[in-house]
């Protein structure tokens, strides 16, 4: 498990494979999630989104349209793949030929639930390594479920999605 800041996470770099798994259900992907990806990519060759099936999660979009809005914000970067997939992650981890699962940190209670998720994974894949990324401090609070609540009481989401995203094109 690793746990740096973006700072010195980058001086590191060097010790960790060039690819890196971004796993969630991203029902929506928000602009928290853009951020984590954007900044991966100055620590990764490529950076694959594995957009999965959550059974504790209601679910706001279809998975074909999670992945075409994710695919749309990364339209112009090469590097980021995004794929589906359901079962385990580190099965998922598995078939990509991929170590490293990269997860955003907003808070400790995120800690603490990853933390749990990343000794799962250890004990189904002992090589598979978690690396968190702490979320830049103005995106703590975006959250995929705080997304939907003010979705449903019809709040202007513009400084929660990715920029540029209009979430009605993805329902």
């Amino acid at each position: 498990m690793f746990i740096f800041t973006y700072k010195f996470a980058c001086r590191f770099i060097v010790l960790m494979e060039k690819k890196a798994i971004f796993a969630g259900s991203f029902d929506p992907f928000t602009a928290g999630h853009e951020n984590i990806v954007r900044r991966a990519l100055a620590l990764f060759d490529e950076v694959v989104v594995g957009v999965g099936y959550n059974i504790k999660k209601k679910g706001l979009l279809t998975m074909e349209n999670r992945v075409r809005l994710i695919r749309d914000v990364f339209r112009d970067e090469p590097r980021v793949r995004v794929e589906t997939y359901d079962g385990l992650t580190a099965d998922f981890c598995h078939r990509q030929g991929i170590r490293i699962l990269l997860r955003g940190l907003r808070s400790v209670d995120d800690f603490e639930s990853d933390r749990t998720i990343d000794a799962i994974n250890k004990r189904l894949d002992p090589r598979i390594e978690t690396f968190y990324l702490l979320t830049d401090p103005y995106l703590g609070a975006i959250s995929s479920a705080v997304v939907k609540e003010l979705y449903v009481h019809k709040a202007d989401l513009e400084r929660f999605l990715p920029k540029g995203i209009d979430l009605e094109k993805y329902l």
